[in-house]
């Protein structure tokens, strides 16, 4: 199949926890593709982990609708539109700007739900409860500790793995997202809606079979709602990954995943 002879942009959307610079495996392969690559951190990221680590205030309250116009403004300033990639809240971002057509195509991977999914499993329930337990943190910050890490997050590697990942990669988040996704179904106009209506690009969705962060059920929810549209929307499962499988020793198999569909819509550079 033949590829664009244009340059083919690609932005990669961190999730909760994770630092932009996690990415960089994906940069480098996708550079090695042809791609302009790209991976902005979220506003009031650092530069870097121990940045980030060093000053977490700047994080706090950023919500789903800042971190989606601070990926909107960014997308504004390239010369076309990119494909996106997003992981985890990362992947709800990602649905929003393909729905808004600011991206020419998407892969969620392991995305937050969005408002209109209905139930929420029990395990992810219990990773989240740390936060969602306690409302005062709706306006701060909150860090995983290894344990909670390796529990809730990295689940799907040994605990050596899951303890290196923790320090090359994981920095305090902003609470406020958990909370807008907690009561997304009672707010008309939450910030997680995605219009799963509107005509966009190809689209697909990843699930980690032993994921507790976003358990594969939510995944496979959310494509039921996006498979309604006209559009190209697939879906695919990795097993025995857990949430941190796009940044842990699983994390080539998935790109490959994601560039395997670009090809097969003829979204590759020539």
């Amino acid at each position: 199949m033949s590829g664009h002879t244009d340059p083919l942009h690609v932005v990669f959307i961190h999730g909760l926890w994770i630092h932009s610079s996690a990415w960089r495996n994906w940069q480098d392969l996708y550079a090695g593709s042809g791609y302009e690559t790209h991976a902005p951190g979220w506003p009031g990221d650092g530069g870097t982990v121990q940045e980030t680590r060093a000053n977490a205030t700047a994080l706090a309250d950023q919500g789903v609708a800042e971190v989606t116009a601070h990926y909107a403004a960014y997308i504004r300033g390239l010369p076309a539109a990119p494909t996106v990639v997003g992981h985890s809240f990362g992947g709800l971002v990602a649905q929003k700007l393909l729905a808004t057509g600011l991206a020419r195509a998407c892969v969620a991977i392991s995305p937050a739900q969005f408002r209109g999914i209905l139930g929420v499993p029990a395990v992810q329930l219990k990773t989240a409860s740390p936060v969602l337990t306690h409302p005062g943190l709706r306006h701060k910050t909150w860090a995983h500790t290894k344990d909670s890490f390796h529990a809730g997050f990295a689940n799907g590697v040994t605990r050596q793995e899951s303890d290196d990942l923790f320090e090359r990669y994981v920095i305090p988040a902003p609470a406020r997202p958990l909370f807008q996704a907690a009561v997304a179904n009672l707010v008309p106009r939450s910030p997680t809606r995605v219009d799963v209506t509107a005509r966009r690009g190809p689209l697909l969705l990843v699930a980690a079979e032993a994921d507790r962060t976003v358990p594969a059920s939510a995944v496979r929810a959310a494509y039921a709602k996006q498979r309604r549209n006209p559009a190209v929307t697939e879906m695919v499962t990795v097993p025995h990954a857990g949430h941190s499988y796009v940044l842990d020793a699983e994390w080539r198999s998935v790109a490959e995943l994601a560039l395997t569909f670009l090809a097969r819509h003829n979204l590759l550079p020539a």
